[in-house]
C-alpha cells in the first residue's frame, strides 16, 4: 500500500502512450508503423522499469522539513523555509507542494526545481495572516523524477504542524529596535521637542554652564555661598492603559484584516513603546461586558501578558456598553493615566450616545479616542464621477466623511483627545500622539 500511494505517472508516460497509440491507429494505413509502435512500447517497458529501480533502489534517498517561528505574526509578511536533502547519486526533478493553511486559499502552491546527487537546497516563501488563531498546515509533498521521467515518486514530510497566528509581534520589534536606537523618524514618528517643566526632582547640584537659570535654587545658594540649582529628570513610571472596543463597530474589513485586528497591533505596539520610555502598560478589553483587564505594569513578563490576553480576542456582533467601562474604570485605575480607546463611531448619532461618558472618563484620566477613517470612502471621493448614479454615490460619500470629521471635532469641543487615523497609518499616528503628551508633559 505504501508502494501504490507513493507511486506516480508523470505526463511524459502519458504523452508517449499516446504517441504509441496513434502509431497503432496508423498501422492500419501504413503498415511498416505497427512494427515502429512495438518497438516503442518494448522501449517505454524498459526505461519505466529503469526509472523505477532508480527512484526506488534507495530507501530514504529524499528528506525535507518545514521550519517557521514559532508563531506567525498578523498582518505581516512571515518567511517560511522548506529544506530538502538529496540522498541519490544521480541529478533529481523535484515538484514541491506545501499543504497550506485553509485560511489563505492558496490552490496553486508549487515549486519546481532540481537538486544536485548529495546536496541540500532551502526554498522559502512568505505569508501573510490576516485573523489571528491556529493555522494547520497540511503534508510536504515532494514529488521526485529522474531524467528519464516516467514516474513520480512522492515523499511526505512534516505533516499536521500548527502554528498559532498572534498579533503583530515583528511590528512590536521593529519599533522597538528604532525606539532603543533613537531611529523612530525613519518609521514616521515625528521628533517633538520637550517643552516646559513636567519633571520630577532628582537632587541640588552646583551649578554649571549651560544650566537653567530659571532653576537656581536660592536658599541653597545662600546657604553655600555658591549658585546651586535644581536637577529634574523627566517623570517615569506613568500608567498608559490601551482599551479595545469589540464591539459590532470593529468587525468592519479593511485590507483583509479587522478594524479590530489593526486595532490590536497597535495596542501591542504602544504598549512596548510606553514600556521602554519607562512608563507603565496596561490593556482592557471590553464589548457589552468588561472582557479582559490587565493592570498596567512594567516588565517583559508584562509584555508576554499582552500578548498573550490580544491574542484571544474576538469580535461580538453587539453593542458596546461604555457605561460599564466607565464604572469599571472609575473602580480599577486610581491614578490619573493616558487612557487610549480604539473604537469607531460613523454617525454623530452614535457619538451622541456614548459622549456623556467619554467626557466624564476625560474627567479623570488623560482620553485620547483613536478612531479609523473609511479609506473606500476616500478613494470613491477622489474618483471622478461621470453618471448620475456615480454623482449620488459620492454625494453621499462626502456626507459620511464630513460626519467624521464632525465627530472629531465634537470630541475636541468636550476636551477629549481624538485622533482620526487610516488603519494602515494607526500604529504611526497613536504613538505621534502618546510622544506629544509626554512633550507637552500632559502625563
Amino acid at each position: 500500500m505504501k508502494f501504490l500511494q507513493s507511486f506516480y505517472l508523470n505526463n511524459r508516460f502519458f504523452l508517449v502512450i499516446i504517441g504509441i497509440v496513434l502509431l497503432f491507429a496508423l498501422g492500419f494505413i501504413v503498415q511498416a508503423l505497427v512494427g515502429i509502435a512495438k518497438i516503442a512500447l518494448l522501449v517505454l517497458g524498459v526505461l519505466c522499469i529503469i526509472d523505477l529501480l532508480l527512484i526506488y533502489g534507495t530507501r530514504n534517498g529524499l528528506k525535507g522539513a518545514r521550519s517557521a517561528n514559532e508563531k506567525l505574526s498578523n498582518g505581516d509578511e512571515n518567511k517560511i523555509q522548506l529544506h530538502i536533502q538529496n540522498h541519490y547519486s544521480f541529478l533529481t526533478f523535484l515538484k514541491i507542494i506545501d499543504e497550506i493553511p485553509h485560511q489563505f486559499q492558496i490552490r496553486n502552491f508549487l515549486f519546481q526545481t532540481t537538486l544536485e546527487p548529495r546536496t541540500n537546497k532551502t526554498l522559502e516563501y512568505k505569508l501573510r495572516p490576516v485573523k489571528r488563531g491556529e493555522y494547520k498546515f497540511g503534508a510536504l509533498n515532494v514529488y521526485i523524477s529522474t531524467k528519464i521521467g516516467f514516474i513520480a515518486r512522492r515523499y511526505r514530510f512534516a505533516q499536521q504542524q500548527m502554528i498559532p497566528v498572534y498579533p503583530s509581534y515583528l511590528q512590536m520589534r521593529k519599533y522597538e529596535l528604532l525606539a532603543i536606537s533613537n531611529r523612530l523618524t525613519e518609521a514616521g514618528i515625528k521628533k517633538i521637542r520637550r517643552v516646559g517643566h513636567n519633571q520630577e526632582f532628582e537632587q541640588i547640584k552646583e551649578y554649571v554652564q549651560g544650566d537653567d537659570m530659571r532653576t537656581i535654587n536660592w536658599k541653597a545658594t545662600a546657604r553655600r555661598n555658591n549658585l546651586m540649582v535644581n536637577h529634574y529628570q523627566d517623570e517615569k513610571s506613568q500608567q498608559v492603559y490601551c482599551i479595545v472596543d469589540k464591539g459590532r463597530v470593529m468587525k468592519m474589513p479593511f485590507e483583509q484584516m479587522s478594524l479590530l485586528d489593526y486595532a490590536i497591533n497597535a495596542s501591542l505596539v504602544i504598549s512596548s513603546i510606553a514600556m521602554n520610555k519607562d512608563d507603565k502598560a496596561g490593556l482592557i478589553t471590553f464589548n457589552r461586558q468588561i472582557e479582559s483587564i490587565l493592570p498596567a505594569r512594567k516588565g517583559l513578563a508584562q509584555m508576554q501578558s499582552i500578548l498573550e490576553v490580544l491574542y484571544k480576542q474576538n469580535t461580538a456582533f453587539k453593542e458596546s456598553n461604555f457605561e460599564k467601562l466607565y464604572i469599571t474604570l472609575k473602580r480599577k485605575i486610581k491614578h490619573r493615566s493616558l487612557i487610549i480607546l480604539f473604537t469607531n463611531f460613523e454617525s454623530e448619532s452614535a457619538l451622541t450616545r456614548q459622549l456623556p461618558y467619554l467626557k466624564a472618563i476625560a474627567g479623570n484620566h488623560l482620553l485620547l479616542v483613536v478612531l479609523f477613517e473609511n479609506t473606500e470612502l476616500r478613494s470613491l471621493l477622489e474618483a471622478p464621477a461621470y453618471s448620475t448614479e456615480e454623482v449620488y454615490l459620492k454625494t453621499i460619500a462626502e456626507k459620511f466623511d464630513f460626519e467624521k470629521r464632525l465627530i472629531v471635532k465634537e470630541l475636541r469641543k468636550c476636551g477629549v483627545h481624538a485622533v482620526l487615523s487610516t488603519p494602515q497609518s494607526l500604529t504611526v499616528n497613536t504613538i505621534n500622539k502618546y510622544l506629544e503628551f509626554k512633550s507637552r508633559g500632559l502625563i
